[in-house]
């Protein structure tokens, strides 16, 4: 969804972007690189930054890429124009989606070096290149049709993106080292802190730097459109929404004029300012969502026309369904509404 007040945050560099392949410094030891992405959502940012580990000088690379050509090319023109002749010394995903995690194990045996990543992703990622979770398949097209989504041309594409995660992680590095909450990296000679976040992924980590007054934020936290938190076939019961805006407050302590380093964006200084509209904007979805289920028992596919006001396609509207569902999810497990299963196998939410 995209953000109505994205006046109130600043934009220091303006309008400048890192052409592909190419880097952009943002503070000492600090690099921008942006990637293309084949989706509405067209590019991920990824960092570099500069490292001393093991006695050897370098680069860390913080999260990768899909796995494709293009992004490989890319990849190896930042190698030979972009690293000051310096190797990379370790490769940082902030979680197992695959615009972040796509090309670890290329990257990991390119340098051979190590991945670094929350255990909780780093082992759905290594379930999920060998099968799928959430995003494709009979199981998902099952769990949205048990959500109302029953139009027969929409569910037969669902099935048929059973291959969807391991065509863009096509493999996942063997071994890694684990990234939990609190943790103080240092990464050269600079001290980053984990700050893990939930609903958007399992264990999404991000990193703070106190002396630049840095946040890599991942998708956590994105200045333009809303962090996707969707419930996925293998956790239908689940409770996203709430652990995101709850994961939120982890960064109430950061100071005001940290610059945000986001997934998708460009860099912004506003951080508070982000987190209360995000939070504002759920608040205002979760009443349309209450509006909606008082008037008469409804579904989450009925809901899409309610929540999102554009025309979605295929991969936008799996993310739109889970969105859904995590809407309904909230009030429901905190009371607000009852579910009840229809004799079509559709659940349907109505008003406590």
């Amino acid at each position: 969804m995209a953000n109505a007040r994205e006046s109130e945050l600043q934009y220091p560099l303006g309008d400048t972007l890192p052409q592909p392949g190419r880097v952009l410094d943002l503070a000492p030891g600090v690099r921008w690189v942006r990637m293309g992405l084949p989706f509405a959502l067209d590019h991920i940012n990824l960092w570099l930054l500069r490292d001393r580990l093991d006695g050897r000088e370098g680069w860390t690379i913080v999260d990768c890429g899909i796995a494709s050509d293009d992004t490989r090319a890319h990849w190896e023109q930042v190698f030979a124009e972009g690293l000051d002749g310096l190797p990379v010394l370790r490769v940082m995903a902030t979680h197992f989606h695959p615009d972040h995690l796509g090309l670890a194990h290329w990257l990991t045996e390119r340098w051979a070096c190590r991945l670094w990543m929350s255990a909780t992703d780093f082992n759905l990622a290594r379930l999920a290149s060998s099968s799928t979770v959430g995003m494709g398949g009979e199981t998902v097209a099952a769990f949205f049709g048990s959500h109302g989504l029953t139009d027969p041309e929409s569910l037969e594409k669902i099935r048929a993106r059973a291959d969807y995660y391991p065509r863009m992680v096509p493999q996942v590095p063997r071994s890694y080292r684990r990234l939990m909450d609190g943790m103080q990296v240092d990464i050269g000679g600079r001290a980053w802190r984990c700050i893990a976040g939930y609903g958007h992924a399992p264990e999404h980590i991000s990193l703070f730097c106190q002396e630049e007054a840095l946040l890599i934020s991942g998708d956590m936290v994105l200045p333009r459109i809303s962090t996707n938190v969707s419930v996925v076939d293998v956790e239908p019961e689940a409770d996203p929404l709430t652990l995101y805006l709850a994961s939120l407050g982890r960064y109430a302590d950061l100071p005001s004029d940290t610059l945000v380093l986001p997934s998708h964006g460009k860099p912004f200084t506003g951080l508070h300012a982000r987190i209360d509209q995000l939070r504002e904007h759920h608040d205002e979805r979760l009443a349309d969502v209450m509006a909606a289920c008082r008037q008469a028992p409804t579904d989450a596919a009925a809901l899409l026309g309610v929540l999102f006001k554009r025309k979605l396609d295929l991969h936008q509207t799996t993310f739109a369904m889970g969105e859904a569902i995590a809407h309904l999810n909230a009030l429901w497990l905190s009371g607000q509404l009852s579910r009840v299963l229809g004799s079509d196998g559709i659940y349907r939410f109505s008003a406590a």
